[in-house]
């Protein structure tokens, strides 16, 4: 049987998607969009003028917030740096007074692709490692979950039923056998599996519910840039023979998911009336899919951990 979203499983609820603007943010507004949710997109990257992401790309949080309302929710934009205490308050104060409350909590934030490097950058020792570069791998990507959360969690609990996704690279189980890396961005993914158990505990005398969820490989923007195509020819990048002087990519690419796929996890959870029994627990898209049953936009269930 072929999968569809149901239109109107999250129609009236209020999600924040911090980090929306590209990848699998953007993929989290939309599969929320779809499910007819208000998303309130976030993010530095705006139409409305200069100081965006360190990314220096044409992805914008107006985009997105577009893209969640052709789908069938209601998308706004609001620009916000979430390494910014200030900012991040005025968004809470926003919400409280345009919404009342928050249903649904992502922690999206990254913004460090660059600053982890390519492959050839792997692997060097925390000595040779770039110390400033290091330490705002850290900044991005653990600093601004916990910013987010300090200023918005209070909205999440004022009613009983909230869900809070903290989003990662890589499951609690895998992180712990596996170096990530650099010991900077190692610390920070397995980190943000921990955080999603630490607020968990926090949450559940409030009837709300944390969860650390992952991807698979991502065909995000930069990654299809990466190898030449685009999300409607990406199996391309993986034929050795075309001759564009761009790298092939690896036999694994071919179980990468769309950021559409770990959104329409998160909307899965979102929907779920019996939500509370992830709490704390580190999922990825896959596992959820298998679980719930919905299907990347191809209408396939990739799943890149496998067997690893």
């Amino acid at each position: 049987m072929v999968w569809f979203p149901d239109p109107d499983s999250l129609r009236g609820k209020v999600a924040v998607v911090a980090g929306a603007t590209r990848g699998a943010g953007r993929g989290f507004a939309a599969a929320l969009g779809e499910a007819g949710a208000t998303v309130i997109c976030t993010g530095r990257s705006s139409a409305r003028g200069p100081g965006g992401s360190d990314y220096d790309r044409p992805e914008t949080i107006e985009e997105t917030a577009e893209l969640v309302t052709r789908l069938g929710g209601i998308g706004i934009a609001y620009r916000v740096d979430h390494l910014d205490s200030e900012q991040v308050q005025g968004l809470a104060d926003r919400l409280r007074a345009e919404h009342g409350r928050i249903d649904i909590l992502i922690n999206d934030i990254w913004g460090a692709e660059r600053l982890k490097g390519g492959p050839a950058d792997w692997n060097t020792p925390i000595w040779q490692h770039p110390l400033d570069d290091g330490l705002r791998i850290l900044r991005l990507g653990l600093d601004t979950h916990l910013i987010t959360s300090h200023h918005l969690l209070p909205l999440l609990i004022e009613e009983p039923g909230g869900l809070l996704i903290e989003v990662t690279d890589g499951t609690r189980e895998f992180n712990e056998s596996s170096y990530r890396i650099s010991v900077f961005y190692d610390l920070v993914k397995t980190a943000v599996n921990r955080l999603a158990f630490s607020q968990g505990h926090e949450l559940q005398p409030f009837g709300a519910t944390a969860v650390a969820l992952t991807p698979g490989w991502l065909r995000s923007e930069m990654m299809l840039d990466n190898f030449g195509v685009h999300e409607e020819n990406w199996r391309e990048a993986l034929n050795p023979h075309r001759d564009n002087g761009l790298p092939t990519a690896p036999p694994g690419f071919a179980q990468s998911e769309s950021p559409r796929y770990v959104g329409r996890a998160a909307a899965a959870l979102a929907a779920d009336p019996e939500r509370h029994r992830w709490n704390q627990r580190s999922v990825s898209s896959a596992q959820l899919a298998r679980e719930y049953g919905f299907t990347d936009i191809d209408g396939s269930r990739p799943d890149c951990w496998q067997g690893r």
